[in-house]
């Protein structure tokens, strides 16, 4: 009843118990009564059939129906509304006498195997009663011994159909009246109820009404009337409540108007405050302006002549120098690269701050990557002594995608304070998987822990880590310099990368830094990959009385299944020197005294033809004295797992050769219709050349927009697509050649000059279905062609081409043009070797032109990588191989996002390179 209001709630609950109780009365006195009456009449039915089945009985001896049609016509008559028909049987069940003609006597006549009754009996049927009375013979009733064994005899019986229409007449008419007056009787109480109703709910209403106009605002409004009990403390309730509220109103308006009146004071002192702050905000911004002005000046102004000292350093390292002169080199190399991280650092915060350091997903080798971070900081740790030492797990993948220059930032901070804090001692690097929940199949979460062994932290000064420009404390600063800013941007950038960063320190013990991050896993194989195959098995006996040496060693020969034998004292190794093993490792850590090593050395050489040195420094002097002792290899710690593969193969056999002993495809020309798509004049007609040799029908386009429209026309079954182009690059136009039903099942191989880590994998997940990287090798194609047309019909068997030293040599050749190697990219052909060396030399203005215009910075990086990329491929084919890797080196700087105006070492080199070029091929085209 929740849902109604009150007036119907009292209505309701006075006309529901009325009609309840009145219609359970009105039903049962009107079933009461037609039981009444039908028990009434079936009596009265049997009050006739008995006594005319006594008076029948002397009828029924004489057999005078007479008599008895008379009896039983006149009890008819006398009671025709209440009986249908009467009916008199003899005993043997046959009908003797009846008042009225009757269809149907079955319904009258006891059936045959039914005994007639000994008392009277009533029988129900749909619309009738049918009483059986028997007709006793009483004739001799005296001289019968009345005995419950010796039964009366009987004469036949009367049987009377009765009707019940005027039982059910009186049953309409009662129950009419009895519903009649359950109506009377609802009117009557809806009638009370709604006076009740009104009469409760009209002062409620009002009530209602005045609570409402007071809920509005008008507290003057009372409740009037006069009312007696509950209605009447209701009424007083409100009208009290009403006074109390217009009195808090009053006063609380008097507070408003006194708090108004000091609001307003306080208005003007804030807007005369706002004012000032207006100003202090524009002048915050304006020095912010000025600051980031600042800082991408410095950025600008800074970067760029260090950029062009280290370029240039690298430049000269490429020259004939004597060892001290490379020393010095790589000296200034560094120390230009550490003032270059310093202004990063700066300029990194800035970003983080700004929320604008964006974080790239590239592929990169994480082992090479961490090599790299460790063989920049070696130099730091050497200067002091200190054992730097890297453990990789082996369920640490290599090959993942993520920002490689951001982890190497990381890993740079870390270490180098570890090496900063510490005088003595060990610094470990150890890098695990580790397993959550939360990563995927794509995802791998790896955790990196530099652990030293330096002066260690206190639990107070930890507080401190993690502010820009704060340190331990204030002595920090003034003894190991430092502008605060690494730890800070290092937590940062592991955030960026879903990770965390945290770390466990005694004072004078050490600390251990640790953080982990998310890279994503890149299923390539790995381009490098180390020669394990001939590693395994090899008898490797290391000598290193450093336990952190010894374990990092140890770890990466386990790594390599190779039969390891590992001394960490003179006695170990006095022991283990008793048989010739294939190499022997010999790491010191004290570059001052090396008597001891030489010592080593000397006993070695009777034991192994190969000795590797592992040296704790990075002084060329020591490295060449080591030489002279007749030594394989000197390497320097901690060890690059590559360089040490390579110094226990590198005196080896080679098992086998990747290309000298690999069996090349037969060559043949095959029934096949093919495209060649490349913007690059030169390209296109070499690739064109090959493909005539080896396909009977050749189409050539020279960007996206023709291909498309070739496929549309034609069935193909090959494409060979070129990567960047104008018009339609190769991907789209693979897109779109793919989307139509002509060519939708075509092959489409990428041609591109320069494949970086992963790009392989991004062409094939955009549509690309295989990769040929320039120059193209004639087997290479000859496998691309049968293995994606192996069912084509072979037209004719070709003879292998001349391996390249059996070419005909020219009598010049230089390191700028080699004849040889263009005779070789042109498959033998002096003719087109000789027309695609002029068109790459036609090309050679324009490419200074756009050089001069990259140095001067008049050029942006997307057009000028374009420019490069066409180049690059032009001189995958003319027998250029230092002026096609300078191109290389351009296009991989230039797609990993260094401006043109940074370049400008590389593009002088270029420009020299264009000249000799030109020089040493102007006898061929003449």
């Amino acid at each position: 009843m929740t849902k109604y209001g009150l007036r119907a709630q009292v209505i309701a609950f006075t006309i529901l118990p009325t009609i309840l109780i009145g219609g359970l009365l009105a039903s049962y006195f009107s079933f009461h009564r037609y039981q009444q009456a039908n028990d009434f009449l079936i009596n009265r039915a049997i009050n006739i059939t008995e006594p005319l089945a006594i008076a029948s009985e002397y009828g029924m001896q004489d057999e005078t129906r007479t008599i008895l049609r008379r009896l039983i016509g006149a009890t008819h008559r006398k009671n025709s509304p209440m009986i249908n028909s009467i009916a008199i049987f003899d005993a043997q069940n046959k009908l003797f006498v009846t008042s009225n003609y009757h269809r149907n006597f079955q319904q009258l006549r006891i059936k045959n195997e039914q005994k007639i009754p000994e008392i009277t009996k009533v029988y129900h049927y749909k619309d009738t009663i049918v009483i059986h009375s028997p007709i006793i013979d009483e004739t001799n009733f005296l001289e019968y011994q009345l005995t419950f064994d010796q039964p009366r005899k009987i004469v036949g019986y009367v049987a009377m159909e009765i009707n019940s229409d005027q039982v059910d007449l009186l049953l309409y008419r009662d129950t009419a009246l009895s519903f009649g007056i359950m109506i009377l009787g609802f009117l009557g109480s809806l009638y009370l109820a709604v006076k009740q109703a009104r009469r409760i709910t009209a002062p409620i209403s009002e009530m209602v009404s005045v609570v409402e106009k007071i809920s509005l605002g008008r507290l003057n409004s009372r409740v009037e009337g006069d009312y007696s009990g509950e209605i009447d403390l209701l009424q007083h309730g409100i009208n009290e409540m009403a006074l109390a509220m217009s009195k808090h109103h009053e006063e609380m308006q008097d507070s408003i108007d006194l708090a108004t009146s000091e609001l307003r004071e306080t208005l003007d002192q804030m807007e005369v405050q706002n004012i000032e702050l207006d100003i202090t905000r524009k002048d915050a911004q304006q020095a912010a302006q000025v600051k980031s002005e600042f800082l991408a000046n410095m950025s600008h102004e800074l970067r760029t002549p260090l950029n062009g000292v280290i370029g240039f350093a690298r430049q000269l390292l490429k020259t004939q120098l004597s060892s001290n002169q490379v020393d010095y080199l790589q000296t200034i190399e560094r120390s230009a690269g550490n003032l270059l991280n310093i202004i990063n650092d700066i300029l990194d915060f800035s970003k983080l701050e700004a929320g604008k350091l964006n974080l790239e997903v590239i592929p990169f080798d994480l082992r090479d990557c961490i090599d790299e971070t460790m063989h920049l900081l070696a130099p730091s740790a050497h200067e002091k002594h200190l054992e730097l030492s890297m453990m990789v797990d082996p369920e640490v993948p290599h090959e993942v995608l993520g920002d490689s220059m951001r982890i190497q930032q990381i890993l740079t901070n870390l270490i180098g304070n570890a090496i900063k804090f510490t005088e003595n001692g060990n610094i470990e690097v150890q890098i695990q998987r580790i397993e959550d929940e939360r990563d995927c199949d794509e995802k791998v979460t790896l955790k990196m822990m530099i652990s030293d062994s330096g002066i260690g932290i206190s639990e107070k000064q930890q507080a401190q880590l993690f502010k820009a420009f704060g340190q331990a404390d204030t002595s920090i600063t003034r003894q190991y310099g430092g502008t605060g800013l690494g730890l800070v941007i290092t937590q940062k950038l592991v955030r960026q990368m879903q990770g965390s960063i945290d770390l466990v320190s005694t004072p004078d013990q050490g600390s251990t830094f640790w953080f982990t991050i998310k890279l994503e896993k890149n299923t390539r194989n790995p381009l490098v990959s180390l020669p394990v195959e001939r590693l395994q098995k090899q008898s490797v006996l290391v000598y290193e009385n450093n336990q952190y040496a010894a374990r990092a060693c140890s770890q990466l020969l386990n790594q390599w299944q190779t039969e390891l034998s590992l001394a960490e004292t003179e006695q170990q190794l006095e022991r283990l020197l008793n048989k010739q093993y294939d190499s022997i490792i010999i790491g010191h850590s004290h570059s001052e005294n090396l008597q001891p090593l030489l010592s080593h050395i000397e006993q070695a050489h009777q034991y192994s033809d190969n000795i590797v040195v592992l040296l704790n420094s990075s002084d060329p002097s020591i490295y060449e004295t080591l030489m002279k002792t007749g030594i394989k290899h000197c390497l320097s710690k901690p060890i690059n797992h590559k360089n040490l593969a390579k110094a226990l193969v590198s005196d080896k056999q080679q098992i086998s050769e990747i290309h000298s002993h690999k069996t090349l495809p037969q060559l043949v020309k095959k029934d096949i219709n093919v495209m060649a798509v490349d913007d690059n004049p030169a390209n296109l007609k070499l690739i064109s050349a090959m493909l005539g040799d080896r396909a009977s029908r050749v189409t050539t386009c020279i960007n996206g927009k023709q291909a498309v429209e070739h496929a549309k026309s034609q069935h193909f079954d090959l494409i060979f697509m070129d990567i960047q182009m104008p018009v339609l690059d190769g991907i789209s136009a693979c897109q779109q050649i793919k989307d139509d039903k002509t060519n939708s099942d075509t092959p489409v191989i990428a041609v591109t000059a320069h494949v970086l880590p992963g790009e392989k994998e991004q062409f094939l997940q955009q549509g690309m279905d295989d990769c040929l990287a320039k120059p193209i090798d004639e087997s290479a194609l000859q496998e691309i062609i049968n293995k994606w047309t192996p069912e084509a019909e072979v037209i004719e068997k070709i003879s292998q081409p001349r391996p390249a030293q059996q070419l005909p040599e020219a009598s010049h050749t230089s390191g700028s043009f080699d004849w040889t190697l263009a005779l070789r990219q042109s498959s033998g052909k002096e003719d087109l070797a000789r027309e695609m060396l002029g068109m790459l030399v036609n090309e050679f203005d324009e490419i200074k032109k756009q050089a001069n215009k990259a140095i001067n910075g008049k050029i942006d990086n997307v057009h000028f990588a374009q420019i490069i990329h066409k180049f690059h491929g032009g001189c995958s084919y003319s027998g250029v191989p230092k002026l096609k890797k300078i191109a290389g080196l351009i296009e991989k700087e230039l797609k990993q996002g260094i401006t043109p105006d940074l370049l400008e070492p590389e593009l002088l080199e270029l420009l020299d390179e264009l000249e000799n070029v030109q020089k040493e091929a102007k006898s061929y085209l003449t």
